[in-house]
């Protein structure tokens, strides 16, 4: 029985790196690209190592107004999903009304439509409402998507968070926003980071919604779509490799301070809302 247990494991483990593997090859190839000096624009062989390209991450003009553009446009549609998503996890899991169950179903409907299907819905939306097809049209569809991954990521915190910690709170004579400023909030923080960091993800990534109700926009995936027939430059690599190594740094500091308000919310409830004044 322990020589099947034990292999068992060794089995399962052994899977899940495999997984992972597979996972993080292509993050791999493409931070082992962005040190790379093709032989032409149209190879991907690793020819040259050089750390030209991070030096200079945008050979023209076009490319760095791409990324700028994609940048400013995931920053405003990120922190609009994000609070309205996070607004809407609390309502759904917090409070109770007639139409939860069916909003709940709602939720989903943005994130199992094709993007062709949603991309030509906006776009024949925005010419029936005679709005001009441009960088706005663009933040409102990716908002319109973006929300959808927000409240199910801050949902799934909520739902996993240790009410009796509020409670704690509301019995050392905490007010209601003291408890969610000082317990509810650090203990969420972590899920709304996350939910943050993928809708900025989804915004800068898209090319199908963004394609279809651009107008003569260019964004990020446009252009490296518009410069394939022509060679990708080897900065695209540099772009992505930085964007993922900005994402898991922000990751790993979300991750530790809920680890820390965690811990701190378990250890001294006391200390963190405020013991009650004694009666004079």
């Amino acid at each position: 029985m322990k020589l099947r247990r034990w292999l068992a494991d060794r089995w399962v483990m052994g899977v899940a790196l495999l997984v992972l593997l597979y996972l993080s090859l292509p993050i791999i190839v493409v931070a082992g690209l962005s040190f790379n000096r093709p032989s032409s624009r149209l190879s991907y062989d690793f020819h040259e190592f050089t750390l030209d390209n991070w030096t200079h991450p945008f050979p023209t003009l076009e490319m760095r107004d791409a990324v700028i553009r994609s940048i400013e446009i995931g920053l405003i549609a990120t922190v609009i999903s994000t609070v309205l998503g996070t607004l809407m996890a609390f309502a759904l899991v917090r409070h109770g009304f007639r139409g939860r169950a069916g909003i709940n179903g709602l939720i989903f409907l943005p994130m199992a439509t094709p993007e062709l299907v949603m991309g030509t819905s906006l776009l024949a939306l925005f010419v029936a409402a005679q709005i001009p097809l441009g960088f706005w049209t663009i933040v409102i569809a990716h908002v319109m998507f973006c929300v959808s991954f927000v409240v199910v990521t801050v949902k799934a915190r909520l739902a996993g968070m240790d009410r009796r910690l509020e409670e704690a709170a509301m019995d050392l004579y905490a007010n209601e926003w003291q408890t969610f400023r000082r317990i509810t909030l650090p203990l969420v923080l972590p899920g709304i980071v996350a939910a943050a960091l993928l809708a900025f993800s989804l915004s800068f990534d898209d090319f199908i919604i963004t394609n279809f109700n651009s107008g003569t926009t260019v964004t990020f995936p446009m252009y490296v779509w518009g410069a394939a027939g022509k060679g990708i430059p080897p900065q695209v690599n540099v772009i992505g490799t930085a964007m993922f190594v900005i994402a898991l740094a922000v990751v790993g500091a979300s991750s530790l301070q809920g680890r820390r308000a965690r811990r701190a919310a378990l250890a001294a409830p006391v200390a963190a809302v405020g013991a009650p004044k004694s009666a004079s």
